[in-house]
């Protein structure tokens, strides 16, 4: 698959797009608030931008395709000014340190694993000091033998150094819920920035 996202967008391929918010999110939420400002990098077509605005959360979906900021805006016609088109390395000066949370889910996975770094970088660019990065992260998922992703396997000891010393997790566990073939596949875990 290639990382040509919009072009993914434009074509229809977009595997990841299970047509509605992440099950262990929708879960957590169920028993949880986000507070404050709240970004989810990827957004893709907005379906977990959507879940967390329900709560009543100020929200923010980014993501690098316009075509999927597009379908997002249509879509959610609602919250259209929620989503933006922009990119997680080349961040607008003002969403630097303007957020309380960033809620990952799928979009570290669909990255190469050599930008694990840029990525960290920039969850930390986004986050206010004590910042909580709240996330399903894809830690194994199955793939066609010969077949290298995305999305790309993270084992939990790189997600454990990606925020090794700056962040604490405070919660950690493998989701009951999930979207079908992903059953303990997934991680979901809570980091606190400190300091």
């Amino acid at each position: 698959m290639s990382t040509d996202w919009d072009r993914c967008y434009r074509e229809g391929e977009t595997p990841w797009n299970r047509r509605e918010a992440s099950p262990p999110l929708r879960e957590w939420l169920e028993r949880n608030l986000l507070t404050g400002r709240v970004i989810v990098p990827g957004c893709g077509i907005g379906h977990d931008v959507a879940l967390i605005a329900g709560q009543g959360a100020d929200v923010m979906g980014l993501d690098i395709s316009g075509t999927a900021i597009g379908e997002a805006k249509k879509r959610y016609s609602e919250i259209a000014d929620r989503f933006v088109v922009g990119d997680l390395f080349s961040l607008d000066p003002a969403l630097i340190g303007a957020f309380d949370h960033v809620v990952e889910h799928t979009c570290l996975s669909g990255m190469p694993p050599e930008w694990r770094p840029k990525y960290g970088e920039a969850c930390r660019r986004l986050l206010k000091p004590e910042g909580r990065i709240v996330g399903v992260w894809f830690i194994n998922p199955e793939m066609d033998p010969g077949e290298t992703g995305p999305p790309f396997a993270l084992p939990v000891e790189e997600l454990d150094a990606m925020f090794d010393g700056d962040f604490q997790s405070v919660e950690d566990f493998i989701p009951a819920a999930a979207f079908p073939g992903r059953e303990g596949r997934e991680r979901f875990r809570v980091l606190q920035r400190l300091g």
